[in-house]
């Protein structure tokens, strides 16, 4: 179904988990916007960051940051009936969940909102991804590789960072998946480095900005550790945001939702309840 069918006023929104670091905030966030703008030019331009944390933070130093339930109302009040909802998350962890039910409350009060997918959802995905990530990181030497960090969550998609990184051992890449929290942890990311033969090791986060986690956990304790164990270490402290052709990922995504109506796109709750009877 095409989205620009009847179009009467139509918004896109762009999810952020959002950052505190004006830095990483300027590589990563300001850069797909203006990207998102240009793409989609018959639609206005709308942002949220959905961390009540960051928010907070950013609010104490005078930066107000709408989230998706209070932009949503917004575009409500403001007449808008066409929505497109992208999120520039990693995995389809909690924030997803929770960018999903916030949407869901709206879905039947705009003519056509749909919601877009993170980073890694489908199987190609992961395979487009490491390929994007070699292409980046450049031709290695035989004892070198490269360990990727993500931040890690209780939500079950944490599954998520150990397919990735079985992907990478099943092509064969000197790409290493690591989690700040949870499993693949630092022991089992220096067994797979001892056991392939690296000593020299870079270390990059599997985050979309390079905040607290890429200075902190990553920069320090992941690094300490990893010397600790006899390797020599680097710092590219790059996040996935600030990598062109990634960025273009999530553009895409939201093209996607232009002309087609995947599983996670949502509908009006009266036209969903209207074709399941009329299924059965």
């Amino acid at each position: 179904m095409d989205f620009y069918k009847n179009l009467e006023k139509g918004a896109v929104v762009v999810a952020h988990f959002g950052t505190t670091h004006e830095d990483t905030r300027e590589k990563t966030i300001d850069i797909i916007n203006e990207k998102v703008k240009k793409e989609f030019q018959k639609l206005d331009f709308y942002q949220v960051y959905t961390s009540r944390i960051i928010n907070r933070i950013l609010a104490k130093r005078g930066i107000k940051n709408l989230n998706t339930t209070e932009v949503l109302e917004k575009l409500l009040e403001d007449g808008y009936k066409h929505v497109i909802v992208q999120p520039t998350y990693i995995i389809n962890g909690t924030e997803m969940e929770a960018l999903k039910r916030e949407v869901e409350m709206f879905s039947d009060k705009f003519e056509d909102i749909r919601v877009g997918s993170p980073l890694l959802t489908s199987v190609e995905d992961y395979f487009h991804l490491l390929e994007l990530l070699e292409e980046e990181i450049g031709v290695l030497e035989e004892n070198e590789g490269t360990v990727m960090i993500g931040h890690g969550t209780d939500h079950p998609a944490h599954s998520t960072y150990s397919m990735l990184d079985y992907v990478a051992r099943d092509l064969e890449k000197s790409i290493y998946i690591g989690t700040v929290d949870g499993y693949p942890g630092i022991d089992k990311v220096v067994k797979e480095l001892k056991k392939d033969g690296k000593e020299k090791v870079t270390l990059m986060p599997l985050m979309f900005v390079a905040g607290d986690h890429a200075k902190n956990d990553i920069a320090e304790d992941w690094k300490e550790a990893l010397e600790d164990n006899g390797f020599e270490v680097s710092l590219n402290l790059k996040g996935l945001g600030e990598i062109e052709r990634i960025q273009n990922i999530f553009i895409e995504k939201a093209r996607e939702l232009e002309n087609t109506r995947p599983e996670d796109i949502l509908v009006k709750k009266a036209e969903y309840a209207k074709g399941r009877k009329a299924s059965h």
